[in-house]
């Protein structure tokens, strides 16, 4: 039996921020991180490891500074969480007993009943090196290739994929269009635009039905009977809440198959956390489940739980997912953050909605400026902002987190109008059409 004061199981960006904000807040207590892959990789870099870096050994995620803050690392998988007797089992066979423990274990890829699915060929998104350079050296070769899913890794995998060469790339997506539970049509429509360009071919509100091939696939057939040709398929469909041990402890689950957390990340066991994927999101609006598994908001959660993983040290609260999102496909930036306003309708919001074109740099002429594009949501009657949707360089990455900031201290239109901000002509659009202040401008009358 080993003992630990915090046993966390996960190596992924949760469990190490856990780590290290708890070795912050409690000097004087053991920590042990148990991960289930000797070699990582950074989430949100695995689409680039097929194009933009020059080694997929540049994406590896590693935990090699976490000695040097006295914390031990185990690679071994838990099979078993005992909340009675406070003790994890190991795939291994080892026990580890706690004082306190952190559910860090992340998702796993939406693999769905298709005819056929486990052919090979056939790729599900798994966090692991080996197994991801196996799948980019597949990809280098493959003539005919298919996207299953056109969410952001769906888009972000074909867009990188068709950087390799001459290459026949699919993109099949059951919806209307790609992004299309993250952005308002017209967003979409830029990002599809952009994904053409690259040679990139959508089947749009198509699904698959089956993959053509005894062994190797060799192509796959959709729901209206067309066949598309491949040799290599990406299911880019997304992830689920990886809670398998869970179920047998009987920890709370959610509606979403999330371990259950209050808003300081405390399962419904007083000494078990829960953190990133694995945890049940909420949305920020309505508290009601939400579908978002990011990495920023991994190590938000992270940093909440490591603070407060003993007593409430620092009143850092959940107060919910607003789903904050970035992508880049083709040289085009897409942000978006809390309601679009598709979804606000949906939900039931009355709102109003203000829209803004300009420059990125001022003049217009300046060398590197492209069009920017803000379109803000808030509520009719009292103004306060529910989202925002971003489109044009790479100032979006950043425009879009002053977005999601406003959301979480619920600005309202007159006090995004009056914002004091930074501008300068090789940097930002002119203060006179700054987008955020002009679209929320565009509202206050309203």
């Amino acid at each position: 039996m080993i003992k630990n004061a915090i046993l966390i199981i996960g190596g992924g960006p949760a469990g190490i921020i856990t780590a290290v904000t708890a070795r912050g807040h409690y000097p004087d207590k053991s920590i042990t991180l148990v991960k289930s892959v000797e070699k990582g990789v950074i989430p949100c870099g695995i689409p680039y490891m097929f194009g933009s870096l020059e080694n997929p050994e540049q994406n590896a995620l590693s935990t090699d500074g976490l000695a040097g803050k006295n914390i031990k690392v185990v690679v071994d998988k838990a099979t078993c969480v005992n909340k009675e007797r406070k003790v994890v089992t190991m795939e291994s066979g080892e026990e580890y007993e706690y004082e306190k423990l952190v559910l860090a274990v992340g998702s796993k890829p939406i693999v769905p009943p298709i005819k056929n699915i486990e052919a090979k060929g056939v790729y599900p998104i798994l966090k692991e090196m080996d197994y991801l350079k196996n799948m980019v050296s597949v990809a280098k070769s493959a003539m005919d290739v298919v996207v299953i899913g056109g969410g952001f890794i769906g888009i972000e995998m074909a867009d990188e994929i068709a950087s390799m060469g001459e290459k026949n790339i699919t993109v099949v997506e059951m919806l209307p269009n790609i992004l299309c539970n993250a952005f308002d049509e017209e967003f979409c429509n830029e990002g599809a635009k952009k994904l053409k360009e690259k040679g990139v071919k959508l089947m749009l509100g198509k699904s698959v039905t089956e993959i053509i091939g005894e062994d190797q696939v060799k192509a796959v057939k959709l729901n209206d009977g067309t066949e598309i040709k491949a040799d290599m398929v990406v299911l880019g469909i997304g992830a689920k809440p990886n809670s398998d041990c869970v179920h047998k402890c009987e920890l709370d689950i959610g509606r979403g198959g999330g371990i259950w957390v209050n808003d300081y990340m405390r399962t419904s066991d007083k000494n078990i956390f829960a953190v990133g994927d694995c945890a049940e999101k909420r949305d920020f609006f309505t508290r009601e489940h939400a579908p978002v598994m990011l990495a920023s908001i991994a190590t938000a959660e992270a940093r909440i739980a490591g603070a407060n993983i003993y007593d409430i040290k620092v009143v850092r609260i959940n107060h919910g997912t607003i789903a904050a999102f970035s992508t880049y496909v083709n040289g085009l930036a897409l942000g978006s953050a809390g309601l679009t306003e598709r979804t606000a309708q949906n939900m039931g919001f009355e709102m109003v909605v203000g829209t803004s074109e300009a420059p990125d740099r001022h003049p217009g002429k300046m060398p590197g400026a492209s069009k920017i594009h803000v379109k803000l949501v808030f509520s009719k009657k009292s103004k306060i902002i529910l989202g925002g949707q971003v489109s044009g360089g790479n100032s979006v990455g950043e425009m879009i987190n002053v977005i999601a900031t406003a959301i979480q201290k619920k600005l309202t239109a007159n006090e995004i109008a009056t914002l004091q901000i930074a501008t300068h002509p090789k940097l930002t659009a002119a203060p006179t059409v700054y987008p955020l202040v002009t679209a929320a401008q565009a509202v206050e009358n309203m």
